[in-house]
């Protein structure tokens, strides 16, 4: 990757407190902590705790006291979107007055005979409840340079009309992350490779809201023995931040960096 460039650079890093970091978000958060040293920048920590029900309670802190003892120390008070709804539900009401943004109440049942896609129209009815609400995608072709990944391009059209609010009154992560990282500055994204498929919705809806697009780099996702993704589903084990200069020494290997003893050292310090 170049370097990326000293002016302004702001950086972040964005879990979801629905368990302890395992190895691959403990890669995740060390890259771009990295990519913001490199850059002579700041680091910021946001906690996407926008699914209370998935939302283990406590995991936040253990979450920031783990980076701690890994010497990722953010840069500001953290972020925590469970408080942001106000931020949200602000976008969401410009798009829906461009008439981008829609009500939708259909279910999983009703978009089956459909492939799981939305049709043109909604084929429910809107109940009493509160409903969904969907952006309307368009032709647009979304164009954009990953720093790892190369030259991505997708048509928008190519998916379906995704949701930005769900019907429990949720605003969805697609929404949340555009608004966060326009209101912090963030001017680089370093997350892991499974989400290089949101990124031209999330760059349609900066482009949408009138806000600046930051530069993405998405790291290979890292795998466990059957190749899926480390996470919660797949039962991976926290980090021993007990021990943490062995996993850091992994970590930075992990990442294509020559560890450096004193460096890492000083991570700690």
């Amino acid at each position: 990757m170049q370097r990326p460039s000293p002016e302004t650079y702001r950086g972040r890093f964005a879990p979801s407190p629905t368990g302890p970091l395992h190895l691959g978000s403990l890669l995740v958060a060390l890259g771009s902590w990295l990519r913001a040293r490199q850059a002579g920048g700041e680091w910021l920590v946001r906690i996407e705790d926008l699914d209370p029900p998935r939302t283990v309670r406590g995991a936040s802190l253990q979450q920031l006291e783990t980076l701690k003892r890994f010497g990722l120390v953010p840069d500001a008070e953290p972020l925590w979107q469970g408080q942001r709804s106000e931020r949200y539900e602000a976008a969401l009401a410009s798009l829906v007055k461009r008439g981008i943004a829609y009500p939708c109440a259909c279910s999983r049942n009703d978009l089956a005979p459909f492939d799981g896609r939305h049709p043109a129209s909604c084929v429910a009815s809107l109940p009493a409840r509160e409903p969904a609400w969907r952006v309307r995608v368009n032709n647009t072709a979304i164009t954009h340079d990953d720093a790892i990944q190369g030259q991505q391009q997708v048509t928008l059209s190519a998916g379906d009309d995704f949701v930005l609010k769900r019907t429990d009154g949720y605003s969805a992560y697609q929404l949340a992350v555009v608004v966060d990282d326009a209101e912090q500055g963030i001017t680089e994204i370093v997350r892991g490779a499974d989400l290089l498929e949101e990124t031209p919705r999330q760059i349609w809806l900066q482009r949408s809201l009138g806000h600046a697009t930051p530069n993405y780099a998405h790291l290979p996702i890292l795998t466990n023995a059957e190749g899926g993704k480390l996470g919660k589903s797949t039962a991976a084990r926290a980090v021993d931040s007990e021990h943490p200069l062995p996993v850091l020494r992994t970590a930075i290997r992990l990442l294509g960096a020559a560890p450096d003893g004193n460096r890492i050292d000083s991570l700690l310090a």
